[in-house]
């Protein structure tokens, strides 16, 4: 009798264990995986275009191949980090002038107001290289998180559009944002109209 009160009881415990361990239990929190990022180093773009600056050595400098795409449209691929920066040339004439050029880049960058929770404008001025004009850091779960515009306000235009091709969640992608944005900053800094 004493082996069966024993064995009883050995279950009795185990059974008021697990009940504790169940009730404590709680689902994990979803996570990212652990990004890693190269040393950022730069060079020229090669290219037929009326304007020169740095680009990554670690992104690809490709043609835009859209059905509407101009010869001077580019794309900066960032295969790493799942990211485009759209690039589009435009020389400044009568049809295109520099207002209208620079009104279509506001509305561009202000369409992302539905899901944005600030857009932030930085003004862009190199008075020795004649490069002007706007940045947009568009802050929140939009599609496009950095737009730009530079210009000598008289000849030559050229807008860039920051794109990650998956579904806008900043807080996954703002290292990368923060990473790329730094890229963005140096093609600024670099860029030249020849």
């Amino acid at each position: 009798m004493g082996k069966h009160l024993f064995f009883f009881f050995g279950i009795l415990v185990s059974l008021a264990s697990c009940g504790n361990q169940a009730s404590d239990a709680m689902p994990k929190p979803r996570g990212f995986f652990r990004l890693y990022f190269p040393e950022k180093t730069y060079q020229p773009i090669e290219q037929g275009c009326p304007f020169s600056f740095e680009m990554p050595t670690y992104a690809v400098w490709a043609p835009d191949l859209s059905e509407k795409a101009k010869p001077c449209w580019k794309n900066l691929d960032f295969p790493n980090f799942n990211a485009r920066l759209h690039i589009s040339y435009f020389n400044i004439t009568p049809e295109a002038s520099f207002a209208e050029l620079t009104e279509d880049a506001r509305t561009f960058a202000f369409k992302h107001t539905a899901k944005a929770t600030a857009i932030d404008q930085v003004v862009i001025h190199h008075t020795e290289t004649d490069v002007h004009g706007i940045l947009y850091e568009i802050r929140g779960n939009s599609a496009s998180n950095v737009q730009f515009f530079v210009s000598d306000s008289t000849k030559h235009y050229l807008r860039g559009a920051l794109y990650f091709n998956e579904k806008p969640h900043l807080d996954s992608i703002k290292p990368i944002l923060d990473f790329i944005r730094a890229d963005i900053d140096h093609l600024i800094n670099t860029f030249s109209w020849k």
